[in-house]
């Protein structure tokens, strides 16, 4: 009977944590750590994900620490890498790379460069463990819980939705002089002073300056509360700024910078200067296979940087938008497909529109119907392999270790380069017989 009975239990509350993750978060909130991994543990991992993510980041981070090795496997790999990050970097440095340690290395690496920023950005000032509260929660209820952290700082409350995306801020002065029995979304100071994760120090300086801020939550893209900056670390960076360090001005990393010396300019440009130059007599000995072609048709040689130049532009502004992508931490390389595939169909449909212009002009100037086609087919291919390669080249480098701000340009101008003269020549060869010029 007694058996009977805790399996029914069992069936409920599997029950209730599919259908009900959040709500059933909230009900674990409240109790003892180990209950909780307990209920937690028994779950299929595809359930307790969801429940997870919507525990306090007090209660998640507590769970984390005494998870089960094989499930915390399972529970991380199921997970969104965005989600999983935002509790894993609350952890102790030392436990975060145990635990990475457990996962397969192409995820565990995902998480590492999610759970790392850049010196000098926010995300490398702010500390993760916020404590946030829902606006449901009550005067009474918020302070309870204050009382239970410790001694963690806390001056302004953050207020969260369901998915983790800050929606306001509440004093904590406010919280003090009011009723227990009222809800904090009364209370609640809407369109908050924010920073993004990636915001530079100078912009959270002039902030400080600006707003006289005590705190400053630090979001991502899609408005999650990822941490928060303490008046400390604001008076801190604001003192590193005024001091003008030589060392970070001529910089220490890989990067070069405006004011970097001409000796670390050269040994960082020349290389790639180099290897430029080879592809360029690349892309020269591609033109170079057609020169039969060119000297029966010297027409072609006037059009050749136009389809070069346009699919050049277009594998461009792939790039930018990859590369933007990539530095904001909007898209990953696991997005790889996602971003080829949009960028294709944007080249494929530009490259119809432009190549209709194209033929129009090539067939008005030099009254050839096969010349129009050939530069229109060619326009088309060109700028689909353009697009295509400014989506993949940033993010290939990136996986292998490499800066794509640095190399993607010269990789992109020599595929665009011999794609765009091998198509056009290519075609013009292969239909000769219809390129008579009037």
């Amino acid at each position: 009977m007694v058996n009977s009975t805790l399996k029914a239990d069992q069936v409920l509350i599997h029950g209730f944590f599919k259908r009900y993750p959040s709500e059933s978060a909230g009900h674990l909130n409240a109790l003892p750590v180990n209950e909780v991994l307990r209920l937690l543990q028994t779950e299929k991992v595809s359930v307790a994900a969801k429940v997870f993510i919507h525990l306090n980041p007090d209660v998640a981070d507590k769970v984390l620490s005494g998870m089960k090795d094989l499930f915390f496997m399972g529970l991380f790999s199921e997970l969104d890498p965005v989600q999983g990050a935002v509790i894993l970097a609350r952890l102790d440095k030392t436990l975060i790379q145990k635990r990475l340690a457990l996962l397969p290395e192409n995820l565990a690496k995902e998480y590492r460069e999610l759970i790392s920023y850049p010196p000098e950005t926010a995300g490398y000032l702010m500390d993760p463990r916020v404590t946030v509260f829902k606006p449901g929660d009550t005067i009474a209820q918020v302070l309870t819980h204050i009382r239970a952290i410790g001694d963690r700082r806390i001056i302004d409350l953050c207020v969260v939705d369901e998915e983790g995306i800050l929606i306001g801020t509440v004093p904590l002065q406010h919280v003090a002089v009011a009723q227990p029995s009222q809800p904090l979304e009364e209370l609640l100071q809407r369109d908050p002073v924010t920073v993004h994760m990636l915001d530079p120090k100078e912009d959270i300086v002039q902030l400080l300056e600006d707003r006289k801020v005590a705190t400053l939550p630090v979001t991502n893209l899609d408005g999650k509360l990822l941490g928060v900056i303490r008046h400390d670390a604001l008076v801190v960076a604001a003192q590193q700024d005024a001091s003008q360090d030589l060392q970070s001005m001529f910089g220490a990393g890989r990067d070069e910078r405006a004011l970097s010396k001409v000796s670390f300019a050269i040994l960082k440009r020349l290389p790639w200067l180099e290897i430029n130059l080879a592809t360029a007599f690349l892309a020269a000995t591609v033109v170079g296979l057609f020169e039969d072609t060119i000297a029966k048709f010297t027409a072609l040689a006037i059009f050749l940087p136009v389809v070069a130049g346009q699919s050049g532009n277009t594998g461009s502004q792939a790039l930018a938008v990859t590369m933007r992508g990539l530095a904001l931490r909007e898209i990953r390389a696991r997005h790889w497909f996602r971003v080829a595939a949009k960028e294709v169909a944007v080249g494929f449909f530009n490259g119809v529109i432009i190549a209709l212009t194209t033929g129009f002009v090539v067939y008005w100037w030099m009254s050839s119907m096969g010349l129009a086609l050939v530069i229109a087919a060619s326009m088309i291919f060109s700028m689909v392999i353009a697009g295509l390669s400014g989506a993949l080249i940033p993010i290939l480098l990136q996986s292998v270790g490499q800066d794509p701000a640095q190399s993607s340009s010269i990789i992109l101008t020599t595929v665009t380069d011999i794609v765009g003269f091998m198509s056009f020549l290519g075609l013009a060869t292969l239909f000769a017989h219809m390129l008579q010029v009037s």
